[in-house]
């Protein structure tokens, strides 16, 4: 018996596409996705400019810059909705230092779709929080990224998401599960914000994720092999570890 249960629990392990750490492609309500998974938060990064100044906006310009700073990168993707200078839209955290402020207000675009909501590193959590909330009980994000609107909220998709929409777009953005893992999620097609949203709930098991951006969205992976091409990028999420 106790090695059928031993069986049990390790197909199961198996069988979880939220339970590996890394890049994975998924197929959630027949649309494909490419999903990565980062368990330590401490290994994320949020970067806007390079040493001199100059927005980065490429993922060749951020691999150069790291390896100046003996560092690889192993994923990273547009990181929130940015001005036509590529400044951030809302609130911009890099290092404790704030870039941007944040933005409470309801306005027009995706982003003023309230609820909108902040993606936050503090310590050694990762965290979506509601805008609202945030700044009610303002955490020490390390680094923090505000974008809108909020795929899901405290368990609940976001209230203007319907299931028979027609706007489709590539779209990204990224949850926090219930055990504390991120997950970094862009569409390879054009998909639904409400199919969308569902794949953090009830695949990904992230009872708060967040919408980054649509149509602009790119994702590098080395594990993978992949560098999306696309329009120049404003802040980047993405994780960076030491060089071998």
């Amino acid at each position: 018996m106790l090695a059928k249960i031993r069986y049990a629990a390790l197909v199961c392990l198996l069988a979880s596409p939220a339970l590996a750490d890394g890049c994975r492609d998924l197929t959630h309500l027949g649309d494909s996705y490419t999903v990565c998974t980062v368990e330590n938060p401490t290994t994320l990064e949020l970067w806007l400019k390079d040493n001199d100044d100059l927005v980065i906006g490429e993922f060749f310009s951020l691999q150069e810059l790291l390896g100046e700073q003996g560092k690889t990168l192993t994923f990273a993707m547009n990181g929130g909705m940015f001005h036509e200078d590529r400044r951030a839209v809302g609130l911009f955290v890099s290092d404790y230092k704030e870039q941007a402020g944040l933005v409470t207000r309801e306005g027009p675009g995706n982003f003023g779709l309230l609820p909108n909501g902040v993606f936050c590193v503090e310590g050694q959590t990762a965290k979506v929080i509601e805008s609202r909330a945030y700044a009610a009980n303002t955490p020490t994000c390390r680094i923090a990224t505000q974008s809108g609107p909020m795929f899901v909220i405290d368990g609940k998709l976001h209230p203007k998401f319907t299931a028979d929409s027609t706007s489709k777009k590539r779209r990204n953005g990224v949850g926090v599960d219930t055990q504390g893992r991120s997950h970094f999620v862009i569409s390879n097609g054009f998909v639904r914000f409400h199919d969308m949203a569902t794949l953090f709930r009830d695949e990904l098991d992230s009872p708060n994720a967040l919408f980054l951006d649509g149509s602009v969205s790119r994702l590098f992976s080395a594990e993978l092999g992949r560098s999306d091409a696309g329009p120049r990028m404003g802040p980047i999420i993405g994780q960076a570890l030491p060089s071998q």
